[in-house]
């Protein structure tokens, strides 16, 4: 077994949670003993080599990632940490650069005073059968559109790229 990493992160419609599991099982490929598991079950870090944090970005902000790293930084900074958001603005058919960077910001900054050995913007999904009423309206006045805009073949490469990153060991935070 080559090391034991937790992949926690925060959902409010379930798109986030499939990623998270998706790059849990490509990492239990790879020979470590990984688990995806939400924000608020991840009350210690104890015993992990590595951690990947995953949070869909509202209103341009990575849900409840700040207050985890805040509350974890002790145990963050002696592990290797990998990172990713989930959003509408990869989805668009020709992103803006500065909007991808305003978001890759976002989830960097949330990540603060942590140095993430990975980072990455991911297309996230909108089912608005699953939203609120006030959900469903904001994405409507914003044209945002509505679908599954994850690229599993993408997810599964980046989750490949972090293989040598936790195989190194010590947390570089």
């Amino acid at each position: 077994m080559a090391g034991r990493i937790l992949v926690a992160y925060a959902t409010k419609h379930g798109s986030t949670a499939g990623v998270a599991e998706a790059v849990a099982r490509e990492l239990e490929e790879a020979g470590f003993e990984a688990g995806a598991a939400p924000l608020p079950a991840a009350d210690s870090l104890e015993g992990y080599d590595g951690v990947v944090l995953g949070a869909p970005l509202y209103m341009g902000t990575p849900l409840d990632l700040a207050a985890f790293v805040a509350r974890h930084r002790a145990a963050l900074v002696r592990v290797p940490v990998a990172a990713f958001a989930m959003g509408l603005t990869p989805a668009a058919p020709e992103p803006k650069p500065e909007q991808v960077e305003q978001a890759r910001k976002a989830l960097i900054d949330a990540l603060s005073p942590i140095r993430p050995v990975a980072a990455i913007l991911l297309a996230g999904a909108i089912d608005r059968a699953k939203m609120s009423l006030a959900e469903r309206a904001v994405t409507r006045l914003l044209r945002a559109p509505s679908g599954d805009f994850r690229d599993w073949n993408a997810i599964g490469a980046w989750a490949r790229t972090l293989v040598p990153l936790f195989r190194g060991g010590a947390g570089t935070n």
